[in-house]
């Protein structure tokens, strides 16, 4: 598949075809990895890391305890 490079602002940019975007499950807003491996160019989708992600959270985005009511089966609290 061929695509063209546009330059957008002082950089370049691509669009990523909606089929490949669906296939590795892109968004908006979605983090990708860029590498140059020996003149080619690998674009891949950034693996979440659960170290990463726990280090963002704090007291403005962390959600309170949830009451679900009384245990309904052999719960132990």
């Amino acid at each position: 598949m061929e695509i063209i490079v546009k330059k957008w602002g002082s950089s370049l940019g691509i669009v990523i075809p909606k089929v490949i975007a669906k296939d590795l499950k892109l968004k908006d807003g979605s983090s990708l990895e860029i590498k140059d491996n020996n003149g080619s160019i690998i674009i891949s989708p950034k693996k979440n890391n659960l170290s990463e992600m726990v280090s963002k959270i704090n007291d403005s985005n962390i959600h309170h305890e949830v009451d679900f009511g009384n245990s309904s089966g052999k719960e132990i609290w």
